[in-house]
């Protein structure tokens, strides 16, 4: 392979987001809109108030930071919590408004009005994050809008010499859950391909699996209705890294920590060159319930358990399977850093 250039601030940035191998070992905490309507739901009520988001993403930070590469983070309710994690811990803060507007069709994504990526620099992101729900498939104008703003967001990102990790999330809105399943390994391919296009500017890739594992026969997750078996898995996971020309992590998309397990096992097997994880609810979800009836001191005992139990086991999964993220360049030593 030949030499690849990169500068100063990106290659700090992103080496600040893995831990020692240059492995992603990363929490995420950015939900917002979402988190509110699970504590609300839990505690049969209103929905959380701003204080009780922050405390929330204060205890997952104070004690899941200890085991993470680095932390994930909305600067709108999370700020205040970095002042909790580990030292060493790197910081992503995301950029994108929280959900989308549901009457207009698409998706269409938004960014925070009050912030920049040299504003959230300044507050001390590492790299900075954008989720994008994406179908490859959209018809109209919808897709030429949305790589348009991603090339924006590449071009600031370039211009502040920070990171840029882009989560692509598939969905199509005329679908049901079983449809949805039999088109996700193409488009998650289809998406991989499409972003590691030199003009978006993105650096690292947070990626769906390219399968619903409770669709696969001989999974453990496995719910009865098949749409393909773990040799199509497996095939799969080769097929959408082949085309991914940037290091890319996997994202848990709100599944249980034992089927976010098992879908990396599966990736290991596979020899699938992934860089890591950028990791949610998988870890925290079920101290959900836990805070809302209780508190912020009983969802920290909650964590220092089962969190740790959960993020442990996700890090000894990681360290039989995922590998440096500069093995996409060719390693370490292939990379120039220039500035």
């Amino acid at each position: 392979m030949a030499k690849v250039t990169m500068t100063r601030g990106k290659f700090n940035g992103i080496n600040a987001c893995a831990n020692d191998k240059g492995v992603i070992a990363a929490a995420a905490m950015d939900q917002r809109g979402s988190l509110q309507k699970s504590i609300g739901k839990a505690r049969n009520g209103a929905a959380a108030s701003a204080e009780e988001l922050t405390q929330f993403k204060s205890a997952v930070t104070k004690v899941l930071t200890k085991h993470a590469s680095a932390i994930l983070m909305d600067p709108e309710f999370g700020l205040p919590s970095l002042k909790e994690k580990a030292p060493g811990t790197g910081v992503l803060l995301a950029y994108e408004k929280t959900g989308y507007d549901a009457t207009v069709k698409g998706r269409l994504p938004d960014l925070l009005p009050h912030w920049s990526v040299r504003r959230l620099l300044e507050v001390g992101a590492d790299a900075i994050k954008i989720l994008l729900y994406y179908n490859p498939y959209e018809a109209g104008d919808v897709n030429t809008i949305k790589h348009a703003f991603i090339e924006r967001i590449g071009a600031e990102c370039a211009a502040c010499d920070a990171p840029f990790f882009l989560e692509p999330v598939y969905y199509d809105d005329d679908l049901d859950d079983l449809a949805l399943a039999k088109k996700k390994p193409q488009a998650v391919t289809a998406y991989m391909a499409e972003f590691s296009k030199p003009q978006y500017g993105v650096d690292v890739l947070k990626v769906e699996v390219p399968f619903n594992i409770k669709y696969i026969e001989g999974s453990r997750a496995f719910g009865g209705t098949s749409v393909g078996t773990k040799a199509d898995a497996m095939k799969q996971f080769k097929e959408a890294a082949s085309v991914a020309t940037k290091p890319f992590i996997y994202l848990s998309a709100g599944v249980t920590d034992a089927v976010f397990i098992e879908s990396l096992e599966w990736a290991a097997e596979a020899d699938t060159p992934f860089s890591g994880v950028l990791c949610g609810r998988a870890t925290w979800q079920e101290g959900i319930p836990v805070f809302a009836k209780e508190g912020q001191a009983a969802l920290e005992a909650w964590l220092e358990d089962r969190g740790v139990k959960n993020i442990t086991a996700l890090n000894q999964t990681l360290a039989k399977g995922a590998q440096p993220w500069w093995n996409a360049y060719g390693g370490k030593d292939n990379i120039t850093v220039t500035g």
